[in-house]
Formats: C-alpha cells, structure tokens, sequence
C-alpha cells in the first residue's frame, strides 16, 4: 500500500512553527482549557472503548441514530480513516450480512464489498488520498465561481464497484455548503448504487442554519466530525462516526489497532462542551466567523480579489496580479511578512490560495496588513514574485 505525502501539512511543517500569524488555519479560534472541568479522575483507558454508552447515545440522538451507531474517535481524521478502512480496506469484511433493508444491519450490503470510492474535490487531501491508498478513487471536480455539487456528475462517476461516496460540506478549502436538495440527490446515486455516502461535517455547526447531517438521511448515510473546528477544541482530539451498525462495527474493530480508546479528557471536556456549554460556544464562534468573514470580504474587494462568500472559516481566494501562481505568492508572504497562507495548487488549484480567517479579529487583521504589504511590494523582501528571486 502506497499513500502520497500529505501536501498541506508538509506545507505547515516547514513554516508553521516559526511564522508569526497563521491565516491558513481551518477552525475557529481555540478555547482556554480553563473554561472547563479538566478532572476527569483515573487516568484509565474509556471503557467500553468505542465511547461511554450514555454518551453515544445522546449523540446518536442528533441524528436519528442509536448508541451503537456511533463511535467515538480521536477527531475527524481518525473518523473517516476508519470509515475508509471499514468499506475499502477488506474486501470480505462483511460481505453478506444484510442488505439495506436488513432490519439487523440497518446498512447498504456488503461492507467493504467495493474498491472504488467516488470523491468530490477539492477537499481536505485525506478524503480522497487515504481511499486511493486502499483502493481507486475517481474525482468529480467542483467548478469556480460557484463550486456546485452536481449529483448528475457523481452518478456518471458512480460503478458497480462504488462502496462509498465522499463529500465534504461544508467545504474545504472553498467554503460552499451544499444544499440538502443536492445532497439528498447525491445520496440516492449511492443507494442506487448500494454504495454509502460519507459527509465530512466538521465545518456544518458554524453554519447559522445548519442543514440535516447526512447519517439522518437513511440507511446509507455517514456522518464524520468532531469539535475541532466549529467548537474551537482542536486539542481535544475528540470526533466522532455516526452511521450504520455495521460500518460503526467494523471501524471499531479497525479502531483495536490504532487509537484504542479515545482520549480520556477528550471525552470528559466533549461531555460538557455538547451539554448546557454548548449554545454560548457555538453563538460565539459564530459570531466571530461572521465578523471576519466581513472584515475579508471588504479586504478582497479593496485588492480585487475573488472569492466564493464562504460558510465557515475558510476561503479559496483568486491569486493577485504580479505572482507565478498561489504558491509563488504564499511562499512571498511568509517569507516576507511571517504570514502563512496555504497555496491552492495543495487543493488542485494553483490559481487560489486558501485564506483560514477563524482567529482572533485582531490578530486577523494584522494578518492582513502584513498581507497587504506584500501586494503593494512594500515588503523588503518579494520572493516568489514575477521577476523575482
């Protein structure tokens, strides 16, 4: 199994931990721990080690879903990770154990009873790198300005083979949220299909009206998140699957084998964050997206800029005039200004830089001051410019 170098966080490595603002950032700004109970006794194992029952419970309950279609994760990434292991990474894993109607299952047939997955990009490289390393992936691009979902694409890109469908909306890195009519289009290609679909929803909380999650929509729906992005809880390392019991099942026993448990504190501080917290965490990430998703949208205007109005914290923005392409320009900002954007050729579209605007508001827009220097060539270094170093 071979699987490509993870483009964005190779990116951040190699200037993240030395720059001095980071505007490529994905989530709202992170919360102080102190706002929470942080004891939460022994420091034991999570025992049973899919999640407190209880727990998974009330979260099932967001969805339609009972305890044992949830399973607690350590956050988004390690969802879908164990998702794709579940329905492509074993070709036999539950093949037989019940069609969609199987009131035992509650699933499409056949777990992991395809190698093909259909991916709509661009997105978060994990959702279509880690399924191209256990199987074949095919891509159906969204299209600039609007960056809309066409389901007539996904069902021209879905095969016999298909096990899952993958969408990410909200998106990243463009900011679009998919109306439910298209998703719910999207998610009969995959009942069509007796394939899944999964929706990586770690951005749908930020929305002011979020739409259903996918895991609601029936028996072939899958829903990853975790409280990283819209909850402002990054280092909780806490998210979760919801979803049919037999793909929960399997990704469970995939989950013997890499992270055990989840996170003791991890579930102890999501108890309280998804509790009585919940309404005044997310009215002020709420909040402060909005106020700087504004504050962006008159700094674009003002240089020219194009971006699609985004819901969420991230935006794909059109490279100004002057550069080779969003790398060129991204490697001048940092180099210049110690300012990190994330170049859209990570994304497939070295057009566009991605733009994180979740952080603090001033600390945003000293982000973008310095970023404005480096358009207007105030800066005293321009690397990556054309006619440049």
């Amino acid at each position: 199994m071979r699987i490509d170098p993870f483009g964005l966080e190779r990116w951040f490595a190699e200037y993240e931990h030395e720059a001095d603002i980071m505007l490529a950032e994905s989530g709202i700004r992170s919360l102080d721990a102190d706002r929470f109970d942080l004891d939460p006794g022994r420091l034991d194992y999570v025992i049973p080690t899919n999640g407190d029952p209880d727990f998974r419970a009330s979260v099932g309950e967001r969805y339609g879903r009972s305890a044992d279609e949830v399973l607690f994760t350590c956050g988004t990434q390690e969802a879908n990770f164990l998702t794709f292991l579940s329905l492509l990474g074993d070709e036999n894993a539950v093949v037989g154990e019940g069609g969609a109607d199987d009131p035992e299952t509650g699933g499409a047939s056949g777990v992991g009873s395809g190698t093909h997955a259909v991916v709509v990009t661009p997105t978060y490289q994990a959702l279509h790198a880690v399924p191209d390393a256990f199987g074949e992936v095919t891509r159906v691009e969204l299209e600039p300005p609007e960056w809309e979902l066409d389901p007539e694409a996904i069902a021209d890109a879905a095969r016999d083979d298909t096990a899952v469908i993958v969408v990410n909306n909200p998106n990243n890195p463009t900011g679009r949220y998919h109306d439910e009519a298209a998703m719910r289009a999207v998610y009969d290609v995959a009942v069509d299909h007796d394939a899944y679909l999964l929706a990586d929803e770690v951005y749908r909380l930020l929305a002011e009206e979020p739409r259903p999650p996918v895991a609601s929509f029936g028996s072939h729906g899958i829903s990853t998140t975790s409280l990283t992005k819209a909850y402002g809880l990054a280092g909780l390392r806490f998210g979760w699957i919801a979803g049919p019991e037999a793909v929960v099942e399997r990704a469970w026993r995939w989950k013997d084998y890499t992270t055990i448990s989840p996170s003791l504190f991890g579930q102890h501080v999501a108890k309280q964050a998804l509790g009585r917290r919940e309404p005044n965490i997310l009215t002020e990430n709420r909040e402060l997206a909005e106020t700087n998703r504004a504050i962006v949208a008159d700094w674009l205007d003002r240089h020219g800029l194009d971006w699609y109005d985004p819901v969420g914290v991230n935006g794909f923005v059109t490279v100004p005039d002057g550069f080779d392409d969003g790398e060129a320009f991204c490697r001048a900002v940092v180099e210049a200004e110690s300012v990190v954007l994330a170049p859209g050729g990570l994304f497939g579209f070295p057009g566009r830089f991605r733009i994180g605007f979740g952080l603090p508001t001033e600390e945003l827009e000293e982000g973008l001051d310095r970023v404005n220097r480096v358009i207007e060539g105030e800066s005293a270094s321009e690397a990556g410019a054309e006619g440049g170093a």
